[in-house]
């Protein structure tokens, strides 16, 4: 709580241009909302810059059979027609997760954890995969530092299953060191 806390005191002027570029690109509101799954199959809201169309939601049901990763748990699109062109920028360094920090303050996140995944995503897990509830979801993970949107639905689970049974400080912390390098390089971001 205390370092999301400082790090959105030091992004907050920052992310003041970055909301009016949001609005410049795209007509609406430079938040988005979404409803996740969280620590114990709870529901919460995820807060995000908003780096697409305001009708991401009902055009992604017309791009379902584009849908590029394997197993279909997640939706990703190399070339998503929906993704705005500061959007595209903002994904590729994650800015547009800054806003999350708010969520981990309220207590729905962690820094470190399994993606907190959507409705959609969730009907789609196998059963096995459920697990990834037992433990709050994160801003970052080891999915997230091992190739992100360039993996498939069943390393994404390999992945949580191998947090969640390995989880110690010191692997939050090198998590959180590869997240930087990630970030960074824009290594997997689409």
């Amino acid at each position: 709580i205390f370092l999301s806390s400082l790090i959105l005191l030091i992004v907050a002027m920052p992310i003041v241009l970055v909301i009016f570029l949001i609005q410049i690109d795209s007509p609406g509101s430079a938040f988005f909302s979404q409803t996740r799954i969280g620590l114990k199959g709870k529901q919460f809201q995820l807060l995000k810059l908003r780096t697409m169309v305001n009708n991401a939601a009902q055009i992604q049901m017309s791009l379902e059979q584009n849908n590029e990763i394997e197993g279909g748990v997640l939706f990703k699109i190399r070339e998503d027609p929906r993704i705005t062109r500061v959007g595209k920028f903002l994904r590729r360094y994650s800015i547009d997760e800054i806003p999350q920090l708010i969520n981990v303050i309220k207590g729905d996140m962690s820094l470190v954890g399994p993606r907190p995944l959507t409705l959609r995503d969730c009907s789609k897990l196998p059963a096995e995969q459920l697990i990834r509830t037992e433990v709050l979801p994160g801003i970052t993970g080891f999915w997230q530092v091992s190739g992100r949107s360039e993996t498939n639905s069943e390393q994404l689970g390999k992945c949580d299953l191998f947090y969640i049974q390995k989880w110690s400080l010191s692997l939050d912390l090198i998590i959180l060191l590869k997240t930087f390098q990630v970030v960074i390089s824009g290594q997997g971001a689409y």
